[in-house]
């Protein structure tokens, strides 16, 4: 009977990206749940197969068929104690830096711990036997699959990273049917070291997405503005990038418009450095043919789903090395950018007192030299929409993405620049969680902080949130409102003055203009500052709302164009 490959889509993926990474050596023990797997590579002459019944005896049959060859070798097994025999030799390719696969069998790991035959718990293993695990169930959607090829991706790509050794995956067995002639096309993702021959830069557009990063310094800046310069290149930004280079976009602005998806968005290439971002509307709108990633932690991490390349390598090494390479005198999509950006921050509506309306009266006010830092989400969101000068460090805990420590963060940051000012934009929920901390004694008289009171998580409460739909009712528990004092206007000022803060408070625009050069004076005082700041979360939703549609009178005048061209041709 002629057996095709398995129907099972996750086994073929595992398949597809073993011959892409040009791993073809297996050694088989017998049992049922890698007989999908087993019966597909048996059909297919790129697998060079051996048999071993007992798995411990095949584990070590790796470790010297890999040592001699030097290419990595599979094993594959069925559940139960099967897969513990493995351990004696995976234990032993450990030390010895051995890159081998160990594909195990089961029937899911839904069935552990239900008395189900063979079903045993495979999520820990000892640290001295496998250098990485993942788990890998039926594909029932894209996301599944995704996430399957970018597991698989990771897991292969493990058997060699930093010196390499062995690798666990557990491959569900769900399909027993074999009639798919074909393996789909995968994507290959590809790590690259120092010591390699880096690939040539594609033509087209270059996009490089900074997400949260360290401050740069001028050599870092110039490398990257030097990289721009010769590959149409473009820097894209929120708040926590830490770049201030002339290719800098504050693409947020751009992004964030919802009836409306800038082209600009659509590039050949994006080269994706830093952390987390908390600029949602900017991960969100890049479409990109391609990612590279570079960090020197060298890991996979496939924020845009388009990964090709991960380059493990520092940031600086990585720019420096292209510089020569593929140049393209054009500033053609930075241009584009830039002129976006002009022409909508041109347009910046007239919106309530709130977070935003703040932001673009101090953002040019903060003093030179400062530092500022903001809490998630809604003022991280707002500030992201106004142009801050290049002499402001912005800052945000976007690393775990809580509201529960941005000001024991500002305060430790405080302690190590005595000398220069740190502000913090911060909501009501984030204050009072972590208002312990204004009670420590090494609190700094730079400290800054702008408290924006609108007496709940005003964040669910904005009309493209999910919380939307319950209208007033999400106040309870969603947006946790009516805590602390319901926006009380004497709680925060008697607990900071008694503190030895100065305090300031507005409830309106004109307040606000009254009070806000206190807060912004260059001048160092003897005590730190809160200015406490009471809005209204129906303005801070319209003001979010606004700032997210400022290009749809642009649209409609387009769309009129287009009619009466269409009228005038037709008549």
């Amino acid at each position: 009977m002629k057996t095709f490959y398995t129907d099972d889509k996750t086994t073929q993926i595992v398949l597809s990206l073993l011959k892409a990474h040009g791993i073809r050596k297996v050694i088989v023990s017998p049992g049922t749940t890698n007989v999908a797997l087993v019966g597909s590579m048996q059909q297919d002459d790129f697998f060079e197969m051996f048999s071993s019944v007992d798995e411990r005896s095949a584990a070590y049959m790796a470790c010297g068929l890999a040592y001699e060859s030097g290419e990595p070798v599979v094993i594959t097994c069925t559940e139960a104690t099967a897969s513990r025999n493995y351990f004696p030799g995976l234990t032993e390719a450990f030390y010895r830096k051995l890159p081998i696969l160990a594909i195990t069998g089961t029937h899911g790991s839904k069935n552990v711990g239900h008395l189900k035959p063979q079903s045993i718990d495979r999520t820990i293993a000892p640290n001295d036997a496998i250098r990485m695990s993942i788990d890998l169930d039926k594909c029932q959607s894209p996301m599944d699959e995704w996430y399957v090829n970018v597991k698989v991706n990771e897991a292969i790509l493990e058997l060699i990273r930093d010196g390499g050794g062995p690798v666990h995956i557990n491959l569900a067995f769900t399909c027993n049917t074999y009639n798919t002639k074909q393996l789909p096309n995968v994507r290959v993702i590809k790590r690259f070291k120092m010591t390699d021959e880096l690939p040539p830069l594609p033509c087209g557009r270059i996009a490089i997405f900074i997400g949260s990063h360290k401050i740069m310094n001028a050599k870092e800046i110039e490398l990257i503005d030097s990289f721009c310069d010769h590959h149409n290149a473009s820097v894209l930004c929120d708040k926590t990038s830490g770049y201030y280079g002339k290719y800098r976009i504050d693409y947020s602005l751009i992004a964030a418009q919802q009836t409306y998806n800038s082209p600009t968005g659509n590039v050949d290439l994006l080269i994706h450095i830093g952390e987390v971002s908390g600029d949602t509307y900017t991960q969100g709108k890049l479409k990109a043919k391609e990612t590279w990633r570079v960090s020197d932690d060298g890991l996979i991490k496939d924020t845009f789903h388009t990964l090709k390349y991960v380059f493990s390598m520092e940031e600086t090494y990585f720019f420096d090395s292209y510089q020569k390479k593929d140049t393209i005198e054009s500033k053609e999509y930075f241009n584009e950018c830039k002129k976006e950006y002009d022409y909508i921050s041109s347009k910046q509506p007239e919106i309530p007192y709130s977070n935003i309306w703040v932001a673009k009266i101090l953002a040019d006010k903060i003093p030179e030299g400062s530092y500022l830092h903001l809490s998630i989400f809604n003022s991280l969101r707002s500030w992201n929409f106004i142009k801050i000068p290049k002499t402001v460090y912005t800052i945000c805990n976007v690393g775990g993405f809580g509201i529960d420590g941005p000001m024991s963060t500002v305060i430790g940051a405080t302690l190590a620049h005595p000398g220069i000012l740190h502000f913090l934009i911060i909501g009501d929920l984030a204050f009072f969680y972590d208002l312990n901390s204004l009670g420590n004694r090494h609190v700094n008289s730079n400290l800054r902080i702008l408290l924006i009171n609108n007496g709940r998580g005003t964040e669910f409460r904005k009309k493209d949130h999910a919380c939307a739909v319950f209208g007033d009712d999400a106040d309870a528990f969603m947006a946790a409102a009516g805590h602390f004092g319901c926006q009380s206007k004497t709680l925060v000022r008697d607990y900071v003055q008694n503190l030895g803060f100065d305090y300031i408070q507005a409830s309106s625009k004109e307040e606000f203009t009254n009070h806000y050069e206190d807060f912004v004076r260059m001048q160092k005082t003897n005590k730190p500052m809160v200015f406490e700041v009471f809005t209204d979360y129906h303005d801070e939703t319209v003001a979010v709302n606004a700032y997210r549609h400022i290009l749809e009178d642009r649209i409609a005048d387009l769309k009129n164009q287009v009619k009466h061209k269409i009228k005038s041709i037709l008549s």
